[in-house]
């Protein structure tokens, strides 16, 4: 069976792609570094993280993207022996604006080497590709910036010619969506001599769905499916998978057809998603007069498994000693150089960046929260000079809302533990601050527990002592970070609760902290 979600945490916008016996997954990666996180499975029910594909500046520069900017929906196709990304760099999305550049990387293994991208266009975002016969089409929804129009303008077409990598002719808008608005996240198949057209729709809350509809031609007319959404729990907030929407499918070897699709499971009722959205998959089957179909339209927790060999992936190993820096690992706004970041056998040096609203240099090497009740601790050697100095393990949602246990030192140098948060922008300095003897390594820890977090701490085999204090951790959501002012979007909440080990040098003197572990446990605290 699978067990949905597969992708557990913050791993939205899925695309999925089979090239032979190997499957692999796609998701959005907004201001992380590498962009375009990808999976890989050869039964549909086992995952391994294989990292994310735009993994240097040549391929990527996310120096100032905005809160949830960055990488939105990249869509992963192949032909001609080439695995093809195509993404949009959301540079910014604000005030009635949107900068949307698109690229296309192709790579003759899913590793790469990938090219050095090639711009395409800025005139929406959520591209794919489409291959039929030779020839390639590029898919994306139109953006329209003007105050009188509905900015999700349709989903368009053009052609895409893969030899030199450019465009051809003119863009034709072939679809407006439906009645629930807000088309986008379009995909193309073609079966039995139909076109299928299938796209996001109603937005990527609670109102989410995916529709489909199908034509003769490519450039349509395209009809919509006569039974409705082809997925949705807008209906349903009893649903234990919410938001459920832009989908991709894939045909097995066997013939087997699934859905792989966006979800989220918030703490409460149509409540704050502190784990973000995250991928599940679903069986799809067709009608007798070629619709697909998935059971109920609504996402199941539990469907059954394709009939493939079983592969199971290799468990995670709960403490990381850092001999390399995994793919479980993402670094913010900038690639894990060795400039800043050097992972070794039982260390990871993390030089100090900017402060925590820092979008240039931020030095932040995380990993996402993927169940409701877990831990995360680490051991951290730190002599900070002054009180520009910090370092120490975060709980982490974008630059705005975050809780963060930090080393750092008191005006006459001594060294001192305390905490910090920020709410909605809101920075509150925590009445903690525990006196600690330099040169002396300290054990930090983080316990999530639903809508609770709480911090401790240890010095050397000292017992843990839990700090007094009541952390919220539902600012850690999609829900809570948006933010809009006079009717006016400012801020989007389009990732998930991260944590992290986090290092500051504001006054550029070179500081930096050592962390000689990493423990992620899921389950009972």
């Amino acid at each position: 069976m699978i067990s949905n979600p597969v992708l557990r945490g913050f791993e939205p916008d899925p695309a999925i792609l089979r090239v032979g016996d190997d499957f692999y997954l796609a998701t959005s990666t907004f201001e992380w570094c590498p962009g375009v996180r990808v999976h890989h499975s050869r039964d549909l029910v086992d995952w391994r993280p294989l990292g994310g594909i735009l993994d240097s500046r040549r391929l990527l520069d996310l120096t100032g993207v905005p809160d949830s900017g960055g990488i939105w929906a990249p869509g992963l196709s192949y032909a001609d022996g080439l695995f093809h990304v195509v993404f949009t760099v959301v540079d910014t999305y604000a005030e009635g604006w949107k900068d949307l550049p698109n690229y296309v990387t192709t790579a003759p293994s899913i590793d790469g080497p990938w090219t050095d991208p090639v711009f395409l266009h800025g005139r929406g975002f959520d591209v794919s590709l489409f291959h039929d016969d030779g020839r390639s089409w590029l898919l994306n929804m139109r953006y329209d910036w003007r105050p009188d129009r509905e900015s999700f303008a349709g989903i368009e077409i053009q052609e895409y010619d893969r030899e030199s990598r450019t465009l051809l002719g003119s863009p034709r808008t072939i679809t407006v969506g439906t009645a629930a608005g807000v088309a986008e996240g379009p995909h193309l198949y073609k079966r039995d001599g139909w076109y299928y057209l299938l796209h996001a729709e109603g937005g990527t809350g609670y109102e989410h769905g995916a529709a489909v509809a199908r034509s003769r031609e490519l450039h349509g007319p395209y009809e919509p499916a006569p039974g409705g959404p082809l997925l949705t729990s807008r209906h349903d907030p009893a649903l234990e998978l919410q938001k459920a929407g832009h989908c991709s499918l894939v045909e097995t070897q066997t013939g087997e057809w699934y859905a792989a699709h966006l979800t989220a499971r918030p703490y409460t009722e149509r409540g704050r998603c502190v784990l973000g959205r995250e991928t599940a998959l679903q069986p799809v089957s067709w009608t007798e007069d070629g619709w697909p179909r998935i059971e109920g339209a609504v996402p199941a927790v539990t469907v059954p498994a394709p009939g493939l060999p079983s592969a199971p992936a290799a468990p995670e190993p709960a403490t990381d000693r850092f001999d390399t820096l995994g793919p479980q690992w993402s670094t913010l706004r900038r690639p894990p150089t060795p400039d800043w970041v050097e992972p070794a056998p039982g260390r990871l040096r993390i030089h100090g960046g900017q402060s925590p609203v820092g979008r240039r240099r931020p030095s932040l090497v995380a990993r996402r929260v993927t169940e409701r009740r877990c831990s995360f601790e680490t051991m951290v050697a730190f002599e900070p000079r002054s009180p520009d100095h910090l370092a120490g393990l975060t709980a982490y949602y974008n630059t705005r809302n975050w809780h963060y246990l930090c080393l750092t030192a008191e005006d006459d140098g001594g060294l001192l533990l305390t905490a910090l948060s920020c709410d909605a922008g809101a920075l509150t300095a925590h009445p903690v601050r525990v006196p600690l003897e330099g040169g002396r390594p300290v054990v930090l820890r983080a316990e999530l527990d639903g809508p609770d977090l709480r911090f401790s701490y240890a010095l050397g085999d000292g017992n843990p002592q839990v700090l007094p204090l009541d952390l919220d951790a539902t600012i850690l959501s999609d829900e809570h970070a948006d933010e809009f002012h006079d009717g006016q979007l400012r801020v989007l909440g389009f990732t998930g609760a991260m944590f992290g080990l986090w290092v500051q040098d504001l006054d550029g003197a070179g500081a930096h902290a050592d962390f000689a572990y990493a423990t992620y446990r899921t389950g009972p605290l």
